[in-house]
């Protein structure tokens, strides 16, 4: 088995690796909305080619007109690529600083096609 370790620029490779994958490095929360109109926050700990997302320590928002909004914790989560409709990042420090409680709101509908 040959060996590439001659022919590789380590330093070039660690270079591009950081362009690449910088903007992932310093997402802390995201907010994804789902085709079923579930809304769900979490750490984003990965992704593929596919847009499947993996979150970590997250949690579904529920919302309601009449009650506060619930968060259901749902822990380490993976999401269909084909079932995501919205990935947007959060400010930690607005999302932390928001009162869920006092927050009321039409929970979203159902994607039909």
């Amino acid at each position: 088995m040959s060996s590439l370790q001659g022919y590789v620029d380590r330093e070039r490779l660690m270079e591009t690796l950081y362009v690449i994958l910088s903007p992932v490095l310093y997402i802390d929360r995201v907010l994804v909305i789902l085709q079923d109109g579930r809304v769900i926050v979490g750490t984003l700990a990965g992704y593929d080619q596919k847009s499947n997302v993996v979150l970590s320590d997250s949690k579904e928002r529920v919302y309601s007109t009449d009650e506060p909004v619930e968060e259901i914790p749902l822990g380490l989560y993976l999401v269909k690529g084909d079932q995501i409709v919205l990935i947007g990042e959060i400010d930690s420090e607005k999302d932390a600083s928001t009162d869920l409680s006092d927050v009321r709101a039409e929970p979203l509908p159902a994607i039909r096609y």
